[in-house]
């Protein structure tokens, strides 16, 4: 029986950081409200770059390939999970697909919360079970932090989330 395993993994994030003590300065928060209540000191974020969910899988996708010296030509297929795409339509997967030079495969979008990359770890490792592929590249990126409001009202979200992305290999073990 053909199996997937994890090639590679990689991870990026923005490099401006957002720290509790720059949120207490917008809403009515502190560093020690935040810590307790979630554990997080700081997130990273996009500010106003106007990167998108793409940028940021590009940049995870590039550490990936340089870490675990893979050639982008030996993938076979994406699967790409938002649940904040560059647009509406078309999908961050082609507009990452376009900009990484993947012309020649197909690329699948997800659009789900929290347990986007999970599920497509899942749907890939299906894809290549069934021998259908045997180099998936799989994305989770989001870009949070644009959609949030940094405000009282917006308080209870606004501490939790930040922008970052991971490119993960998987592959057949045949």
């Amino acid at each position: 029986m053909i199996n997937s395993y994890i090639k590679g993994i990689a991870h990026y994030v923005p490099e401006k950081v957002l720290t509790n003590d720059d949120l207490s300065k917008m809403m009515d928060t502190s560093d020690e409200w935040i810590k307790t209540r979630t554990g997080i000191h700081q997130r990273h974020t996009v500010g106003d770059t106007h990167l998108g969910p793409a940028d940021l899988a590009v940049s995870a996708s590039e550490i990936l390939f340089e870490k675990y010296l893979i050639d982008k030509d030996t993938i076979d297929f994406v699967v790409f999970a938002t649940s904040t795409p560059d647009y509406f339509v078309p999908g961050s997967g082609s507009i990452f697909q376009e900009k990484m030079g993947l012309n020649n495969i197909g690329v699948l979008d997800i659009r789900q919360g929290c347990s986007g990359f999970t599920y497509a770890l899942s749907v890939a490792d299906k894809f290549i079970k069934t021998e259908t592929y045997n180099n998936i590249l799989v994305i989770g990126s989001e870009v949070q932090t644009t959609q949030l409001d940094f405000d009282d009202t917006g308080r209870g979200t606004a501490v939790l989330f930040g922008d970052g992305a991971a490119a993960c290999l998987l592959s057949s073990t045949n």
